[in-house]
């Protein structure tokens, strides 16, 4: 079997060592465009996880590298004068350049044909299997572009990767506010000598400081002296060390006939969760372990790799693409107290919980909860429990239960679920409505709302949004019917929005008059209020076409007159279909609510229209409420499949949301046993 791997990076290296591991008959070409001693970048991380894979692939490898790995447990966080400091992260790295050696080494001497200087202009022919291991701007998936589907879009802040002669003793955020805006450094050391000192900043503050009008040598003074308190006295070094937008590429598919795409060919993901070498090591061992599985048909075992590695590869670009957009808008968290600020910092990918940095270090941990709660005691209860203050409400606890769930009796507030201002605005028959509901528990958020369009419905438990044989009449901001199946609603004209707005106001009265804590008027998941909003589905040509705001404003405004109490909205802060409301629009509405009344911000998303695209998944809605909360200044309740306390403890720690709705699984760790039915003896003699 022939072989050629284009690309001598860690990915091609390491593949070529393992296949020539498996079986030396195979024949195994690398064919390299630089010269062996030729490298871009300074240092290469690995965390711990990732050290067990290479140890198991090749002992002898594995050996080699860590030997001369620098290695480190500690975070260090250096944001306004505060140093703040976070142990039990096992990370290791080593120089890019020795890395290379240590692979070619050990490529030569298991027989493997390293080309130099060879650049591929397209793909080898008559191998049994090519590789494209040749980087983000792979010649390989070039050639086969429209075959493999691949999407190349930039990510994340303006970058440049330098080093630097200073020895850091941890892995080292850098935060410096300046006129033009905020910068913030990503720094390591990678062996005794050197360490790597990443600067990156948004795009309009790169501008502003004019930094697009710099050469390499004027950015490297600039950077020299913005941070010349945290490099104390050392210097930076390059390597054509220019800005950079990263790339995230993807693709559709890795393989086509009988070439295949590993590390940064396939697959990319954002430096600041340090994974990319790690990923193409990893790939190299899963393709080695398909071809072997396979007996070596290279059809078959493709098909293998890709299944094995897109799971795990997608969950971490979805990590590095969270990471990547926090470092986006990091300014905006800067009115955080330092200890949250490093909190958030440390679990903006997911990847660490409030739970697990408990294990890792417990001292970071139990000084968030001391601040947070406001204990001087040097042991309080986690974010979730401390109380939280809504104008005159005190809450307990930071728990939001809905009312149908086992957790009631815990939380710090309950969720009536969506109660109608009368009989017209019921999603189905069995809707309450809000002159016969009453609070079951207390305190209680009452979800008060018009079903517009998706009114006049069959009970959920038959399907979702499917119409009435015989309902009533249907009103929304304009003649589209919601699903395929719905009947076609009236334009509301003004007399009719008076009369709903009035509804609103009797409800709201009606609300305090049974006791209702948190009042929530619902703007969200395409019901009444919600279709004003978005321009997919208010197609008016009056004025409330042409301010979509300009009646659920209206409405809040009146109901903000009448209520004294905690007021909430809940808002689909994204369509997710397109020509809808993104993100950025629906923080911008947030504002708007919070200028009108609005005392807290119930963040949901989705089912404007029926044909949407959502994205769900654990904790799927915690990114939405956290731009909320930064962008509008406001305090927001977020759900989206918080299953443990966990969850709520690193969101609310972190400042991402003040109230979560946990949907606690039901728990069968306890039952009584049945007495069996005949004496225990008699069984044992039968049997």
């Amino acid at each position: 079997m022939k072989v050629q791997v284009v690309g001598g990076g860690p990915a091609g290296l390491y593949l070529a060592i393992l296949l020539r591991k498996a079986d030396p008959a195979i024949e195994v070409q690398v064919l390299e465009r630089n010269a062996p001693d030729a490298t871009f970048g300074w240092g290469v991380v690995f965390s711990e996880d990732a050290l067990g894979a290479l140890r198991d692939a090749d002992h002898e490898t594995y050996v080699a590298i860590t030997d001369t790995f620098a290695r480190w447990d500690r975070v260090d966080i250096r944001y306004r004068d505060r140093l703040l400091q976070s142990r039990g992260h096992s990370f290791s790295a080593i120089a890019r350049k020795r890395l290379l050696e240590i692979l070619q080494q050990r490529s030569f001497a298991l027989g493997v044909e390293l080309a130099f200087g060879c650049e591929a202009k397209a793909v080898p022919a008559g191998a049994d299997l090519v590789v494209g291991a040749d980087g983000v701007n792979s010649t390989v998936r070039r050639a086969h572009e429209p075959e493999f589907g691949t999407r190349v879009e930039p990510e994340g802040c303006k970058y440049v990767w330098f080093g630097t002669d200073l020895v850091f003793d941890a892995f080292t955020f850098v935060f410096r506010e300046t006129e033009h805006g905020l910068f913030q450094v990503h720094a390591y050391p990678f062996d005794e000598r050197t360490s790597t000192f990443i600067v990156e900043c948004p795009e309009a503050t790169w501008r502003r400081a004019g930094l697009h009008e710099l050469d390499e040598d004027e950015s490297l003074a600039f950077c020299e002296r913005l941070f010349a308190r945290d490099l104390e006295g050392h210097e930076l070094f390059s390597n054509r060390s220019i800005w950079l937008d990263f790339p995230k590429v993807t693709n559709a598919s890795w393989h086509h006939g009988q070439t295949v795409l590993v590390g940064d060919a396939a697959h990319t993901a954002h430096f600041s969760i340090g994974s990319g070498t790690k990923l193409a090591m990893e790939d190299a061992i899963a393709l080695r372990d398909a071809l072997v599985r396979r007996a070596w048909d290279v059809e078959a075992a493709l098909v293998d790799y890709e299944l094995e590695r897109r799971p795990v590869v997608e969950r971490t670009q979805q990590a590095a693409s969270e990471s990547a957009a926090y470092f986006t808008r990091v300014a905006g968290y800067t009115h955080l107290e330092p200890i949250q600020f490093a909190f958030n910092l440390l679990t903006r990918s997911g990847r660490i919980s409030h739970a697990s940095l408990t294990v890792r270090d417990p001292a970071f941990t139990r000084t968030l909860d001391a601040w947070f709660t406001g204990a001087s005691a040097r042991v309080a209860p986690p974010p979730v429990f401390a109380p939280l203050q809504l104008r005159e409400l005190q809450l307990g606890n930071r728990i939001v239960a809905r009312a149908d769930a086992e957790a009631v009796s815990g939380a710090g507030l309950v969720l009536s679920g969506f109660v109608a201002v009368s009989d017209a605005g019921r999603i189905s028959p069995d809707t309450p409505t809000i002159d016969e509901w009453t609070p079951a528990h207390r305190p209680v958020i009452l979800q008060l709302g018009h079903a517009g369009r998706r009114g006049a419905c069959l009970p959920r438990a038959v399907g979702v949004d499917l119409p009435l044989p015989a309902g009533w009449e249907l009103v929304s901001a304009s003649p589209l019917p919601y699903g395929p199946y719905s009947r076609s609603p009236r334009e509301l004209d003004e007399d009719g929005m008076a009369t709903i707005r009035d509804a609103f106001v009797a409800g709201t009265h009606r609300a305090a008059e049974v006791g209702v804590d948190v009042l929530e008027l619902d703007f969200a998941h395409g019901y009444l209020l919600a279709s004003f909003l978005s321009p997919l589905t208010n197609r008016r040509a009056d004025m409330y076409g042409s301010e979509r705001l300009r009646y659920p404003l209206e409405l809040l405004t009146a109901v903000r007159r009448v209520w004294e109490g905690p007021l909430a909205v809940r808002l689909s802060v994204t369509d997710w279909a397109g020509g809808g409301l993104a993100v950025d629009d629906g923080v911008a509405i947030a504002r708007a609510l919070v200028e009108h009344g609005c005392d807290l911000v119930h963040t949901v998303a989705g089912q404007t229209v029926h044909d949407d695209r959502p994205e769900y998944r654990r904790s799927f809605l915690t990114g939405l409420s956290d731009r909320v909360r930064v962008g509008a200044r406001v305090p927001t309740l977020v759900g989206g499949h918080l299953t443990t306390l966990d969850d709520a403890n690193t969101i609310v720690g972190a400042g991402r949301a003040d109230l979560c709705i946990l949907d606690l699984p039901s728990s069968d760790v306890e039952r009584k046993v049945r007495a069996p039915s005949e004496p225990a003896e008699r069984q044992i003699a039968q049997t």
